[in-house]
């Protein structure tokens, strides 16, 4: 079988390199190429390095001050030329940024079979995310095979109607994790130590991600604001706060917590820093998904800093909170985990819904049977 896999963010390289590896590891049944749109060039770079992969086409669409409009014409062009040359069996993408949506369309008018890693996550809400939520959608109705990672993922395609060819297999950001912590274990451990020497063992961490674009404006600068009061309240705890680049979210935050003693505001981490760091924190404030179901798989409290999230399961397993983006809402919620133990654990202990960390071969078999 002849696959493409395609991508273009860092989240989608981080979920998607388990499976060109588990495919890559049995080369009589599968021809593996892959070919990245570069959506996001810098941090996806990172990912590919760490994980040892190659593209095989390279689309290098980022260009400053991008649109959704640029990426997706740029992206379906692109994978045309691809498609021509290689002739892929399948396209494998994953999730719901503009590349996965560009991607699956491409395999689609190609006459490939599409599958769609991570299937089946809804908000319910087209305009949050935004616009991830229609592309997510979109996807699931020109996908062949379906790998939702939970049972209520698998509910709410079969509410859109698509109930054939459609494997429950978790998440394959466990995947990646569990190989990423070896990969670090194995020769970055004591680099990270020194590199994060700022954080010290005795004080609790609290670990900050925030950048999704409905949250630009208002939600941001209260997120902002909450941050703050919360640095100021705790003086004994550390907030390590990686800022995303764009202007909308690095300009009010340096603004408002650049002289935070406590406060630590760091460029992007890559994967590798960032997983190290989570691995430490004593819990998780992010708009992140892919950290929602990280940060529980090391025993990490979430609170979800977005009024809705697609990631429900978190939610209801009580691995994860939604605390919305209000300051009041905010510091109330994270004083709670900083000062009830009995919180704390509740949220610490909880059993993570997203997967045992074989979604991967899982993939690989039902391909391999496919043939």
């Amino acid at each position: 079988m002849k696959i493409l896999v395609v991508f273009g963010t860092r989240p989608e390289a981080i979920k998607l390199a388990p499976i060109v590896k588990v495919l890559r590891d049995d080369p009589e049944n599968f021809d593996v190429r892959v070919c990245v749109t570069a959506q996001h060039r810098e941090m996806l770079d990172q990912v590919l390095a760490f994980f040892g992969l190659v593209p095989d086409f390279d689309l290098n669409l980022m260009r400053p001050r991008q649109t959704l409009f640029d990426i997706t014409a740029g992206g379906l062009t692109g994978l045309h030329d691809v498609i021509e040359r290689f002739q892929p069996d399948h396209v494998i993408v994953q999730g719901d940024a503009s590349s996965s949506f560009v991607g699956a369309l491409a395999g689609f008018y190609g006459q490939a079979k599409v599958s769609h890693v991570e299937a089946g996550l809804r908000s319910g809400d087209k305009q949050a995310p935004y616009p991830e939520e229609v592309n997510r959608k979109l996807i699931s109705h020109m996908a062949d095979y379906h790998f939702p990672p939970t049972e209520q993922a698998r509910s709410n395609l079969a509410a859109e109607g698509i109930t054939e060819n459609v494997w429950v297999v978790g998440n394959t950001v466990i995947d990646a994790l569990h190989i990423g912590l070896e990969l670090i274990a194995e020769g970055l451990d004591d680099q990270f130590g020194e590199h994060f020497a700022f954080l010290s063992p005795d004080r609790r961490m609290v670990l900050i991600t925030a950048h999704r674009r409905e949250s630009f404006g208002k939600p941001v600068e209260d997120m902002g604001d909450a941050i703050k009061e919360l640095a100021s309240r705790f003086r004994d705890v550390d907030f390590l706060y990686p800022v995303h680049p764009n202007p909308n979210v690095k300009e009010p935050m340096e603004r408002k917590l650049g002289n935070q003693e406590n406060v630590h505001l760091t460029p992007p981490l890559e994967y590798p820093a960032l997983i190290w760091t989570m691995s430490r924190a004593h819990l998780v404030l992010t708009d992140s998904g892919g950290i929602q179901e990280e940060a529980p798989a090391l025993g990490k409290p979430v609170l979800v800093m977005r009024d809705v999230t697609e990631r429900v399961e978190g939610i209801e397993a009580g691995t994860a909170k939604l605390v919305g983006t209000q300051r009041e809402v905010i510091t109330s919620e994270v004083t709670t985990l900083l000062t009830d133990p009995e919180a704390y654990a509740r949220m610490a202990q909880a059993v993570n819904p997203y997967g045992d960390g074989t979604a991967s071969i899982q993939i690989r078999d039902v391909l391999r049977e496919s043939l």
